[in-house]
């Protein structure tokens, strides 16, 4: 009996000192994309780079340019047209981010209860999470059909949680993997209800920004009228030539500079004050 005894005291004592001896392996840190990679995924376009987005606002912003200067031979009105076109596409991937981002939080709610259904009918947690590239709303299941293949090949939950938080680039979303993956490190018990809880929230939350995105769409859609429209002004008016001549001088540049710095100012300050608070993805 004293033997036993001191085997079990032995093994204990020596597995509180290989814990110490022997850490837990940490996770490779992944690569960070910078601010321009990062909205590109949210936007859903994980294939284009950067550079690429770079070098077709350059191109845009050129082309236009040339194309503005040998309509009206003013310089200054070219160079203008030209900043205009070259953030262009800058704009339309932000706008594509934005409506990504709004279509993804409209259907987690439905996503988060296929999971619980699943938990709730034990069905395990990795295959639960897969079956969402099945049963889930359609803007996910592409995310989560990846998720299944790399869970299929590789059986490592976490590092597949890691890609499906790349793929999705979504705050919702990585407050989901980060609910998951917890749950199945520790055996949380309480996957269900925890899974209900973050359904009803996030319905409560998708209700509250609707309205008010609803109530403050006419100052953002007033912004950009009142900016837009004195360059489409300006736009018909360099088909004449005496209007053109006067921004060929230097007090017409100087108009013209004073001008788009105005709207500039003028836009970002009424779009920050008609803002909505912007979730941004803290559990990367």
């Amino acid at each position: 009996m004293g033997a036993l005894v001191g085997l079990g005291v032995g093994v204990g004592l020596l597995l509180v000192w290989s814990a110490f001896q022997q850490p837990r392996e940490e996770r490779p840190a992944r690569p960070r994309r910078g601010r321009t990679g990062e909205l590109l995924a949210e936007a859903g376009l994980r294939d284009v780079s950067p550079r690429s987005l770079v070098a077709l606002c350059l191109g845009a912003g050129l082309t236009a340019a040339v194309l503005v200067l040998g309509t009206t031979r003013a310089v200054p009105v070219a160079l203008v047209f030209g900043v205009l076109a070259g953030y262009l596409p800058y704009a339309v991937v932000k706008g594509r981010a934005r409506r990504r981002q709004r279509e993804l939080a409209e259907v987690w709610p439905e996503a988060v209860d296929d999971l619980a259904s699943a938990v709730r009918a034990g069905m395990s947690l990795p295959d639960a999470v897969a079956a969402l590239a099945v049963r889930g709303p359609e803007p996910l299941r592409p995310a989560f059909d990846a998720f299944a293949l790399d869970y299929q090949v590789s059986g490592r939950f976490g590092d597949c949680l890691d890609r499906l938080k790349d793929r999705l680039a979504d705050p919702v979303g990585d407050r989901v993997v980060e609910g998951l993956r917890i749950a199945r490190e520790v055996g949380g018990g309480q996957l269900g209800r925890l899974l209900r809880n973050l359904s009803s929230y996030l319905r409560d939350d998708l209700r509250t920004r609707s309205e008010l995105e609803a109530r403050q769409s006419w100052a953002v859609n007033g912004a950009r009228v009142g900016v837009a429209a004195p360059w489409v002004v300006l736009l018909v008016m360099s088909t004449q030539r005496t209007v053109i001549e006067r921004y060929q001088s230097p007090a017409g540049a100087v108009v013209l500079t004073l001008g788009a710095v105005v709207c500039v100012v003028a836009y970002r300050l009424m779009t920050r004050l008609g803002r909505l608070p912007v979730e941004h993805r803290v559990l990367r």
